[in-house]
């Protein structure tokens, strides 16, 4: 079966992504001043994170992207260390860039970012984050109006990315559970490739409405087999970090991970461990920083945003890889890309 051909699409998220790492650098030379603080010499990534007052995820943000950006970089030793380019950004340099980089010093954006950074988040949350759960209190996505708005906004990347991932993901004949499936396209185009295959979509009841329309519309889309696929999913309205999940060959995590701090990524792997059947197969789709944590620059940009609108960041390989045997799989250690700086990476329950 052919896949549907696109452009590469990854200038269009790079471009949006970008302006949250620009608030990133402002903040870092104006506000909390990491350059001037590198200036006597290196740093390890704890005493820097110390003497800036940043908790582990902003600091794990803000220093990925200014690696990213070449203006740190790591010694022999991992320490974090100036560029040649990253000496210009502090204020005893001469000449120094500084001054031209405070021109957006007082944007408003910048000020909350630095908000942000200096308090691992918004102050007042829930307002602050978008879309993901705040404590014992609803979800967003029970509301209608913004589960349609949010679901049928990523549809879009959903449609481009969920052919490749289908034709990278095991063909097999037993079931898939896709995890906070959205409009549900990953499930749709891999049961089209499996046609024997059934699969689950779990996701909030408001999410799971906007769903079945696109389900009908994608049986109705005349491509061989497409109408074959609702009589093969399941809706299930149902929370992942608290409800049962059902027992499953293949667990799908597309763009899920990075919407969590690290605690609840490590207690969302223990549970989607516990779904799989024994040889079953948990499989990220994500964007992943690299292991070296300085990079690669469309993923930091990407880890700013996702900074900015949920709990999370983007990880790397290794974290998600340290993740899963922990919850007792087997991480393979391939790892395959897929389109617009996204990857797949997956692991086995023995």
């Amino acid at each position: 079966m052919s896949l549907p051909i696109h452009p590469d699409l990854a200038p269009i998220t790079r471009h949006l992504r970008a302006m949250y790492s620009s608030r990133l650098l402002i903040a870092a030379v104006h506000h909390l001043h990491v350059f001037d603080e590198l200036a006597d010499g290196p740093l390890s990534i704890n005493e820097l994170r110390m003497r800036l007052g940043l908790k582990e995820r902003p600091a794990m943000v803000l220093f990925p992207a200014l690696c990213a950006m070449d203006m740190l970089s790591y010694n022999d030793s991992g320490q974090l260390q100036l560029t040649e380019g990253g000496c210009y950004l502090t204020q005893q340099s001469v000449p120094t860039l500084a001054g031209y980089v405070g021109l957006e010093k007082s944007d408003p954006a910048v000020l909350e970012m630095v908000e942000r950074l200096k308090h691992d988040g918004p102050l007042e949350a829930p307002s602050g984050i978008a879309y993901v759960k705040e404590g014992e209190g609803p979800s967003p996505m029970d509301d209608p109006e913004v589960a349609r708005r949010l679901t049928l906004a990523l549809a879009g990347r959903a449609q481009i990315l969920a052919p490749i991932v289908a034709d990278k993901l095991p063909k097999h004949n037993g079931h898939l559970v896709d995890v906070a499936g959205g409009s549900g396209f990953f499930t749709y185009e891999w049961l089209l490739v499996n046609p024997d295959a059934t699969a689950t979509v779990l996701d909030r009841p408001q999410v799971l409405a906007v769903a079945a329309e696109c389900l009908f519309t994608f049986s109705q889309s005349g491509r061989h087999g497409a109408h074959t696929v609702p009589e093969r999913v399941t809706f299930l309205p149902g929370d992942m970090l608290t409800d049962e999940l059902p027992q499953t060959d293949l667990l799908l995590a597309a763009s899920l991970f990075h919407d969590w701090p690290t605690e609840t990524c490590q207690l969302l792997a223990r549970r989607f461990a516990d779904a799989l059947v024994s040889g079953g197969e948990l499989w990220v789709h994500d964007a992943f920083l690299d292991d070296t944590m300085d990079g690669p620059q469309a993923v930091t940009d990407y880890s700013a945003q996702l900074f900015w609108v949920t709990k999370g960041r983007a990880y790397s390989r290794n974290e998600y890889r340290q993740w899963f045997a922990e919850a007792g799989l087997m991480p393979s250690d391939k790892n395959s890309s897929t389109q617009m700086d996204y990857g797949l990476i997956w692991a086995r329950k023995p």
